[in-house]
């Protein structure tokens, strides 16, 4: 497979070790061409990265061999790659790597690492998160094409908020929109925002949005995933490459672009393209602190007007206070 090919990123020098060995068999993508993938959208990787706890979804042999999440920072890890401590809701705890320049995501690339899952806090507050983010999830039976809709009519619920979004696609059919907001919240005010955020777009849209945690019960409809705000829940940081066989990645979106864009376009031998010619459309970002008061009377006002509670948190998280029964609507009724 080659001697091991040196990188310079930043002031950093890189080793990538085996790099021709083949991670995406079908368009022949190697190792190195993942870390230069990294190397050429590095500053924009690292502004969806910085500072943030980061879990690495590694695949060493490629996307056709096994993979495995690594939370904790791996024991190999350079002194110049600082860490933060997060906890599960397990109350176990974690240190897991912060980039704080580029060099880091060319260093974890060169583990096999494609996709990069950034907590939404920072390593100096991991208990108040500094984003909120919606996952518009396709359904059986939706694609692209419904979750753009829905993402138009968050747009203007967001608005109406007083909030803002930045999106991007997921690398898959949906879409992905953060609002950064002031750490000034718990990750369950968050979360409870995020179900206020959602159901106000179910009203909007039932028969075509959807907040039903259960499968059975979703339909042909848009999910928005209102647990990827809960703790340890992560979703995949902007311009990541997905484990897919034609290697798309993550890619950042203006709202102009949304309807017209078009997933499967952006991909590690595109997207190095568009970002030597447009830069990281999301770069404004991160000078926005958006605040949830609003949000939240919302979600008290669905509680005290409608009756609307909380909703089933994932199976790994302890039963929470006013949560419902985590049970199957099928099974519930056997």
């Amino acid at each position: 497979m080659g001697e091991s090919v040196e990188l310079t990123v930043g002031g950093r020098t890189v080793r990538v070790t085996n790099p021709g060995k083949v991670y995406f068999p079908e368009r022949g993508f190697t190792k190195l061409d993942l870390a230069r993938y990294y190397l050429a959208v590095g500053e924009g990787a690292l502004r969806a990265l910085r500072d943030r706890p980061t879990t690495l979804e590694r695949y060493p042999d490629g996307v056709d061999g096994e993979s495995f999440f690594q939370k904790r920072a791996p024991k190999n890890l350079p002194e110049w790659i600082p860490t933060g401590r997060i906890s599960f809701p397990s109350g176990r705890h974690a240190d897991e790597i912060c980039p704080t320049e580029p060099a880091a995501v060319v260093w974890a690339a060169n583990l096999g690492c494609l996709t990069f899952h950034p907590w939404p806090v920072r390593r100096w507050d991991t208990e108040h998160p500094d984003e909120l983010r919606i996952d518009l999830d396709p359904q059986p039976g939706t694609d692209y094409a419904d979750a753009v809709r829905a993402a138009g009519e968050l747009r203007e619920v967001l608005d109406e908020l007083g909030l803002r979004g930045w999106p991007k696609t997921s690398g898959g059919r949906g879409l992905h929109v953060f609002v950064p907001i002031a750490p000034e919240w718990t990750f369950t005010q968050v979360r409870r925002s995020a179900i206020a955020i959602a159901r106000e777009l179910e009203r909007r849209a039932p028969e075509r949005v959807t907040t039903a945690w259960w499968k059975e019960e979703r339909g042909r409809k848009i999910f928005v995933d209102y647990n990827q705000t809960a703790r340890d829940r992560t979703i995949a940081g902007a311009y990541s490459v997905r484990p897919r066989p034609h290697a798309p990645v993550s890619a950042p979106l203006c709202w102009e672009e949304v309807p017209d864009a078009r997933p499967r376009d952006f991909d590690v031998a595109t997207m190095p393209v568009r970002y030597r010619e447009r830069g990281d459309v999301h770069a404004d970002m991160e000078r926005h602190a958006f605040r949830l008061e609003a949000a939240l009377e919302l979600a008290a006002r669905d509680e005290r007007e409608h009756g609307l509670g909380d909703l089933p948190y994932p199976p790994e998280h302890p039963k929470m206070k006013g949560e419902p029964k985590r049970v199957q609507p099928s099974r519930a009724k056997k």
